[in-house]
């Protein structure tokens, strides 16, 4: 089995790569890669990343790799993170930039004056641990307890136009969307490589998820 990586000039891959080869199957191949035919022959896609969406975006179509990238989304696991869950939707409020548009949404700020249930601000970015609700059953889900703790960064998040493709949800001020899904496409806000057990069982699903 071949497991590619996407490279396009963003950061936190070798993170992802570690923890990938954690749970890999021996006999695997993982792969950092920003070579458009490597992703075109690996088995199964991972898309992550850390960054502005103007600049990930830009660096998307540079290097060549969204062709690349769109081919997966239709015919093989694909599995993004963070930015690349992002990039997967129509328009992005951050640099007013569009996405790939494979999802139909939007990708919105978290609003400067929010607060929690007692009253007090919240920090944008959130950083740090939060709770995810699962709102749908998913094999992606498999072994992870419904409210596990996960690690996020960010200022942004998703809001899908078809409220089917959201997998799950937490609470920052209000409910908002940090895993969609949809055929053999999984998409997280959070950061799996980052959230210990949880993180790992989610990578450990997606190298035995064969979608139907």
């Amino acid at each position: 089995m071949r497991i590619a990586i996407v490279d396009y000039g963003s950061g936190n891959l070798r993170s992802v790569s570690k923890v990938v080869e954690k749970v890999a199957p021996l006999g695997t191949t993982i792969e950092v890669t920003a070579l458009p035919e490597n992703v075109m022959k690996a088995d199964r896609v991972i898309f992550p990343g850390q960054g502005a969406m103007p600049d990930c975006i830009a660096n998307l179509r540079r290097t060549g790799l969204e062709e690349a990238v769109r081919d997966a989304v239709k015919n093989k696991p694909f599995f993004a993170v963070c930015i690349g869950e992002q990039m997967l939707f129509t328009h992005s409020e951050e640099g007013d930039v569009g996405g790939l548009d494979i999802f139909k949404g939007n990708v919105v700020r978290f609003p400067s004056n929010q607060t929690d249930l007692s009253g007090a601000r919240l920090k944008v970015p959130q950083m740090g641990w939060n709770r995810v609700s699962q709102r749908i059953p998913h094999r992606m889900w498999n072994g992870i307890s419904d409210g596990a703790w996960f690690y996020f960064v960010h200022s942004y998040y998703v809001v899908p136009e078809d409220p089917s493709l959201i997998a799950g949800v937490t609470f920052y001020g209000k409910e908002v969307t940090v895993a969609v899904a949809k055929d053999n496409v999984f998409a997280t806000q959070f950061h799996p490589e980052k959230s210990a057990a949880a993180g790992l069982a989610l990578y450990a699903n997606f190298l035995t998820w064969n979608p139907d």
